[in-house]
């Protein structure tokens, strides 16, 4: 049977490197006149805006005519209103999924991969015309076993103001600039102050990124949390050995209802971001803690079924 009231269809893109070219230079000869004098072959640029483009468009075809549906860039996600029954489709790489997931609550969200020979589609698994069949599926009440719902696990920072950030990825917490980040760090009954290049604590689904890169650097040999499991990885990253500061608390793992807290001892630079948007951060200065646990939402990500042989 199918539903009575019709949600609406939020189209989620970022603009392409071509389309902020032409933003700051003006027209389309004078970016490529600008990559041209340095050296760059504009082709690039412009088969990658035209993958991302026709991608877009074929998605946009595959919604039925009488649907509503609203296109919203990247930048304007702080100021965009979701409804609890959106239906949200990301057209684009894998970090734009991550980039929305922290404004969503429980809305149901299609990755979309419009280029696949430049993306690698672990987020944004779906193509372009996999949209169609999506449409079936959720109007025939998700009978149907050609998908399956994630509830993917999420990050959250809060500060003791109540300020708080949520990451599908990582939070990370450091100096601006990346240089040595002082704070002394609690998880339990442990505690020990720090110098370091700073602090990221991922998910499941972050451990296949920046988290990836430290545990194969320092050879950590331990399990990564699935996307869905109620489990965050934390690392302290280049603790420095001191009269002062010490390195035996920099790695853990934490589980729901655990936590770590970081008290600040920098007097400017510190900040927490969360999936790698620097733009979007909390203050942490001289005085101030933050919390670092698990999240109440989860994305609900919407993935290809897996096939059995």
């Amino acid at each position: 049977m199918k539903k009575l009231h019709q949600p609406r269809f939020v189209l989620v893109t970022r603009k392409t490197p071509l389309e902020l070219l032409i933003e700051q230079h003006g027209t389309a000869s004078q970016a490529r006149f600008y990559l041209e004098s340095r050296g760059h072959d504009p082709a690039g640029y412009e088969e990658a805006d035209d993958r991302l483009q026709q991608g877009f468009a074929r998605v946009s075809a595959s919604i039925p005519a009488n649907r509503r549906r609203v296109r919203v860039d990247r930048t304007d996600l702080d100021r965009f209103l979701f409804a609890p029954d959106d239906i949200v489709l990301v057209v684009g790489q894998d970090g734009l999924v991550a980039n929305t997931a922290k404004y969503l609550d429980g809305q149901l969200t299609l990755g979309i991969n419009p280029d696949p020979d430049r993306y690698d589609g672990v987020l944004c698994a779906h193509p372009p015309d996999a949209l169609s069949a999506f449409v079936a599926w959720h109007e025939e009440g998700q009978s149907e076993e050609a998908f399956t719902v994630q509830a993917r696990a999420m990050a959250r920072a809060q500060r003791e103001d109540g300020q708080l950030l949520l990451a599908l990825n990582e939070i990370f917490v450091g100096h601006r600039t990346h240089q040595s980040a002082r704070y002394r760090l609690e998880c339990g009954e442990q505690n020990e102050r720090h110098s370091s290049s700073g602090l990221i604590c991922a998910t499941g689904t972050g451990c296949t990124g920046w988290a990836r890169s430290i545990l194969e650097q320092r050879q950590i040999e331990a399990p990564i949390a699935s996307p869905e499991a109620d489990r965050l990885a934390w690392f302290v990253r280049e603790p420095f050995p001191s009269i002062y500061t010490g390195t035996e608390l920099s790695f853990g793992v934490l589980s729901e209802g655990e936590a770590l807290r970081l008290h600040s001892e920098m007097g400017t630079g510190g900040v927490v971001f969360a999936d790698g948007i620097e733009s979007d951060y909390l203050e942490f200065l001289d005085g101030q803690t933050v919390t670092v646990d698990l999240a109440r939402r989860r994305l609900h990500l919407v993935m290809p079924k897996p096939t059995t042989d």
